[in-house]
């Protein structure tokens, strides 16, 4: 009996096997790539705006986000917040009547929550 196999049966074997690795190899891709919900690619930043001598929150301070030009109003409780934000860098710039604006720089991280509060301080009176 002949155990070596001719070269055409080595030749159908062979291409049997590659295919089933090659599906074997696409269905793990598909599997671990396919972008899973685990796997958060946008980032949140948000935060609280406050006075800078009582420490209450402001609401409707003007909160501006740049480079991306986003803004909004902080609630009655000074919240802001932005979602589904690129991963790079911000600036949070904040503005309110009779206040100084202020601003903080933030290097947003994917699927990261960051906390940004700022205070402001009231403009001084002459």
């Amino acid at each position: 009996m002949n155990l070596l196999l001719t070269s055409k049966k080595q030749t159908s074997l062979f291409g049997k096997l590659f295919k089933c690795m090659f599906l074997a190899g696409l269905l793990i891709c598909f599997t671990n790539c396919s972008g899973s919900d685990d796997y958060e690619i946008f980032a949140t930043i948000n935060g609280t705006i406050t006075d800078y001598d009582s420490g209450m929150p402001l609401k409707n301070a003007d909160v501006v986000l740049s480079p991306s030009g986003i803004s909004q109003k902080t609630d009655a409780n000074g919240y802001y917040k932005f979602d589904e934000l690129d991963v790079q860098q911000y600036t949070v710039t904040v503005q309110k009547s009779g206040y100084q604006p202020n601003r903080k720089t933030i290097t947003a991280i994917s699927g990261k929550a960051q906390q940004v509060d700022i205070q402001l301080r009231v403009i001084p009176q002459e």
